[in-house]
């Protein structure tokens, strides 16, 4: 995958919100799952784009009755972030390098956004960069890592919605 080691297991992608995630696209069996779907079916679409410290349970009923919890928006966006990078460059996910074994699972999974969902995600990581320790996720990081963390966001949001001939935004 385009987006391992840089991104992906760079704090993005490697924390039980993202195996969360993963496990949702593959159990959705879909070869095309919108970000509008992704938010509905975890209530971010509740939130109104205010992401920093959810009042609600962020928490996905899978098909077999039982119940996914995200802890922290943020990390479902970067994640989603990366994700839709990795579709920008290789045309889709390979489920495989996901890490997931779903056997109805298609080979590889499109995630697509609108212009609108694109100024959302890039306006979220432009205040995550921007104010890293006003969200949750700083409880459970030390500052040091937030602030990697957020430098890692930086890079992500320019190439995804920076660079030149970019169709994403």
């Amino acid at each position: 995958m385009y987006i391992t080691g840089t991104y992906w297991e760079n704090y993005i992608g490697d924390t039980d919100d993202s195996l969360t995630l993963v496990e949702y696209l593959a159990g959705k069996r879909k070869e095309e799952i919108s970000i509008q779907e992704i938010f509905s079916d975890f209530g971010l679409d509740r939130l109104q784009g205010e992401f920093r410290e959810p009042e609600e349970p962020l928490v996905f009923v899978n098909d077999e009755g039982w119940e996914m919890e995200l802890h922290y928006a943020i990390v479902l966006i970067t994640d989603l972030a990366a994700l839709l990078l990795e579709c920008k460059v290789s045309g889709g996910i390979a489920v495989r390098d996901l890490g997931v074994e779903e056997p109805d699972a298609p080979d590889v999974i499109h995630i697509t956004a609108t212009p609108d969902e694109h100024t959302l995600i890039h306006k979220c990581l432009t205040e995550f960069v921007a104010a890293p320790l006003t969200y949750d996720l700083s409880e459970m990081m030390p500052e040091e890592d937030m602030l990697e963390f957020a430098g890692i966001c930086e890079k992500l949001r320019k190439e995804l919605y920076d660079c030149p001939n970019n169709s994403s935004k």
